[in-house]
């Protein structure tokens, strides 16, 4: 078993990590590992672009406005004024860093607009391609500076006196590492890979929230999750995303007979924030139409949305008919672990930055284009916190290793579970069915030792451990609001739940437990 030891481990390779790594490299030793290649992130797929108030018609505090209305007023108000107040100089340092952002003929950067926006904020480059051109840059400026590690998976967090110390990794030799680290962040992604359809990389499976849950930090907010309205579903695809830049830039949904789906609906209609829209389409499929998105009236697509366009001629759609026939699909978790403005967990020295974090910036419904900026944002906070922190001396001690052979379901067989019960509409029956089904499998979700098992199993665990503590939060909040939609609890309940947080945290006897949504970390 190999030991490597380092300053500052990175665990995941999507903007939040790439851009902290940036940012310590000059201070501290970095490693950064990855699950699969460097590339392989959510990120990299990001097509719409990163929202900021650069505008002279434009503010921060409209930007926050419109921030907290998408979020149900859920959102922890101090640090969403952070994240929108720090929006400018996020642009300035990808700026710095060679970003290509998409200009107009006065050179002046082109906005765009989407779900939720009451202006044209979104900045964006290579027209939907903003995560693949942010990515790039950040890959080749960090990766002379830094030890990447890739095609390892981080299986435990390694917990010595109630601090963090590092991880258990397997490489894909099945070879077992374990990384010494003084500091370690959870920079993982989201859960998409928990459904059926969805926007997310192979890669993104829980696997950070899981590891965090079995080393006892506090996760709140799991229960809502964001479903994005437009993925690209026919019989080739329903993986592919249609950005809301589409929709932006004029674009309709329609169904099968041509009917307007959101006229009526919203004030923003087709912009309407993406629960909505989700939901309406959800709706007209579940009574038997087709829906599709109306891209008709947009003059130059081809160039507007290279990428999209790629897409569909890859799953053999063509576009010049102009109807896109789509269907929502897992997209975002605003919740996660739980953090203060630093990026600190409720375990010192592990940390948590970017969709895997609970910041609270989200609210029960993220802003369309808030999640790069949001990477962005808090990377240059828990970089400032950790560059200021005295060198440490790490006590650590070897993790008990168990080999299990365990008899685990198919990751069909969990993502049908999810989509079915734990969807864009839920119910106390599916919740209890899902409960049930996820709960044969307590044991190993509850395993006191680091279990050896092979990737595909550990992977499967992640899914199937998130996927238990998303359904049983759920099942408590009594209420819909935003990403989290009850048809037995149709209406937001302000009276019992406003401001209110489900913190999930393991313990003997698993427990729930709520606290008001403006109490943070300190």
């Amino acid at each position: 078993m190999e030991i490597i030891e380092t300053d500052v481990l990175i665990i995941g390779s999507g903007i939040a990590g790439l851009f902290t790594a940036n940012l310590l490299s000059d201070k501290k030793n970095v490693i950064l590992i990855t699950k699969n290649n460097i590339d392989n992130s959510n990120s990299i797929l990001a097509q719409g672009g990163i929202a900021a108030a650069i505008d002279d018609n434009d503010n921060w505090e409209d930007h926050f406005k419109d921030t907290i209305i998408a979020g149900k007023n859920h959102n922890l108000e101090e640090t969403t004024k952070q994240l929108v107040k720090g929006a400018n100089e996020a642009i300035k340092q990808l700026i710095d860093l060679g970003i290509p952002f998409d200009r107009n003929e006065d050179n002046q950067l082109e906005l765009g607009r989407e779900g939720g926006h009451h202006k044209r904020r979104i900045v964006h480059a290579g027209g939907d391609a903003t995560g693949k051109e942010i990515i790039k840059s950040l890959i080749n400026h960090v990766k002379q500076n830094i030890t990447i590690h890739q095609r390892v998976m981080a299986y435990d967090l390694i917990i010595e006196n109630g601090k963090c110390v590092g991880t258990v990794a397997k490489n894909d030799l099945d070879q077992l590492i374990i990384y010494k680290a003084k500091h370690t962040i959870l920079a993982t992604g989201g859960i998409g890979r928990l459904y059926t359809v969805t926007s997310n990389d192979p890669t993104i499976t829980g696997d950070g929230i899981a590891m965090a849950y079995r080393a006892g930090a506090d996760l709140a907010d799991l229960e809502f999750i964001q479903f994005h309205p437009t993925m690209l579903v026919n019989e080739i695809s329903s993986n592919s995303l249609i950005s809301e830049a589409v929709r932006g830039e004029g674009a309709k949904i329609i169904n099968d007979k041509g009917q307007l789906i959101m006229k009526g609906v919203h004030p923003l209609e087709d912009l309407a924030p993406r629960d909505i829209v989700a939901r309406q389409i959800y709706n007209s499929i579940q009574s038997g139409e087709k829906v599709y998105l109306d891209i008709s009236m947009i003059p130059n697509f081809r160039q507007r949305f290279p990428s999209i366009t790629k897409l569909c001629e890859q799953n053999d759609i063509n576009i010049e008919e102009g109807k896109l026939p789509i269907s929502p699909g897992a997209h975002f978790i605003m919740g996660g672990v739980k953090t203060n403005l630093h990026g600190e967990t409720t375990i010192p020295r592990l940390y948590a930055v970017g969709e895997v974090a609970h910041t609270g910036v989200h609210g029960a419904n993220r802003l369309a284009s808030n999640s790069l900026l949001e990477g962005v944002v808090f990377a240059n906070k828990l970089a400032k916190y950790i560059i200021k922190q005295p060198t440490r001396v790490v006590d650590f001690s070897l993790p008990t290793l168990i080999k299990e052979d365990l008899s685990l379901p198919s990751l069909q067989e969990i993502q049908s579970v999810m989509m079915k019960n734990v969807g864009i509409v839920r119910g106390k029956e599916g919740l209890l069915t899902a409960k049930k089904w996820f709960e044969q499998f307590i044991p190993f979700i509850k395993a006191k030792h680091v279990l050896d098992i092979p990737i595909e199993q550990k992977i499967k665990l992640n899914m199937i451990t998130v996927g238990w503590l998303i359904t049983t939060s759920a099942l408590q909040r009594t209420e819909s609001r935003g990403g989290h939609y009850r048809n037995d609890y149709p209406d937001s309940n302000d009276k019992l739940w406003l401001k209110r947080c489900i913190i999930r945290r393991r313990n003997e006897n698993e427990s729930y437990q709520t606290e008001n949504a403006f109490t943070t970390i300190v």
